[in-house]
């Protein structure tokens, strides 16, 4: 008997949502009552490997442990957009600190008259929500935005990667001073981040992020000397390789100073900055790089990382 394609809709389609709708329910579950396993589950997917929760090797790795099994206190106080901003002025480094034009907890509240022309606004505790204004606020709709950030406040942010640090940050909404891309070292159409990878407090190399788009940044790796290492990365279809080299900043070694003072208390940390017309600015600190599920390094990268991670006492 020959079954029609007609048929065999009527009968599957049912059948595909029932399982999409069982697999939805369960994700969700495991990200309410039992998050570790929610990470254990979404990193293999990811990865395509098990994390060795009793002798994690690679950063990855010691990563998911540090998220679970140690004191985590700080990094929820760090991870913070807003609050972390106490932390730069009691290290000394306030001049880091780019301009603070307002904190709300409601988008209701925003004061969107005070604001300048040219301003960047985002939530203190999320990730690639950045409203960016270049042309004052007539260019702007404001009911949508409004919603926008309302909605953002609300979000689970923490449970898309298992970061449960983000939990218990209180949400708020930051305006703050838009630096010039235009006054960089090379044209760009964005910010160039340098992301300084940090173990005890040594910076170890540079990871730089530039041209972003929805869909893909330029990317590219760098030892503490400047040297670039191809080597070291894994370019994706989002994570793509630089078209240019970027030239030695001028600040580096007040980038690698200043690295070393805010990221001395931990076992691992990224710092990121910015550098516009030769000073540099603070850009945040990060515990746990894509949740500890990166695939823009080598596994040999990764485990080179991870042997400089000395994991502290399991809580």
């Amino acid at each position: 008997m020959i079954i029609s394609k007609d048929v065999l809709r009527v009968v599957l389609f049912p059948l595909i949502w029932i399982k999409r709708r069982i697999v939805s329910l369960w994700w969700k579950y495991l990200q309410v009552f039992n998050l570790r396993k929610y990470a254990d589950v979404q990193y293999y997917q990811r990865l395509k490997k098990r994390i060795d929760w009793e002798s994690p090797k690679d950063l990855n790795e010691k990563i998911q442990w540090m998220k679970f099994y140690s004191d985590t206190t700080q990094w929820s106080r760090l991870s913070d957009k807003y609050r972390v901003r106490e932390y730069i002025k009691e290290k000394g480094l306030e001049s880091l600190l780019v301009k603070l034009y307002g904190v709300w907890d409601n988008a209701e509240d925003i004061d969107w008259s005070s604001l300048p022309t040219s301003f960047v606004m985002k939530v203190n505790n999320g990730s690639g929500d950045v409203l960016i204004c270049r042309e004052g606020i007539k260019s702007l709709n404001i009911p949508d935005i409004t919603r926008k950030y309302n909605d953002l406040l609300k979000s689970k942010f923490w449970r898309l990667f298992a970061e449960p640090h983000y939990s218990i940050i209180k949400p708020c909404i930051i305006a703050e001073e838009m630096l010039d891309c235009s006054n960089q070292c090379i044209p760009t159409d964005s910010l160039i981040d340098y992301k300084v990878w940090c173990f005890s407090g040594k910076p170890f190399c540079i990871w730089t992020c530039y041209n972003r788009t929805p869909e893909t940044v330029e990317v590219g790796a760098y030892d503490l000397e400047w040297n670039y290492h191809e080597e070291w990365s894994v370019f994706t279809h989002h994570y793509v390789k630089a078209k240019k080299r970027l030239p030695k900043p001028m600040c580096l070694e007040q980038m690698l100073h200043d690295a070393a003072i805010l990221s001395n208390d931990f076992p691992e940390v990224r710092v990121d900055f910015y550098v516009v017309g030769n000073n540099l600015y603070f850009g945040e600190m990060t515990f746990t790089s894509k949740g500890g599920y990166m695939d823009f390094y080598t596994d040999a990268f990764l485990r080179q990382m991870g042997d400089m991670v000395i994991l502290p006492s399991r809580r």
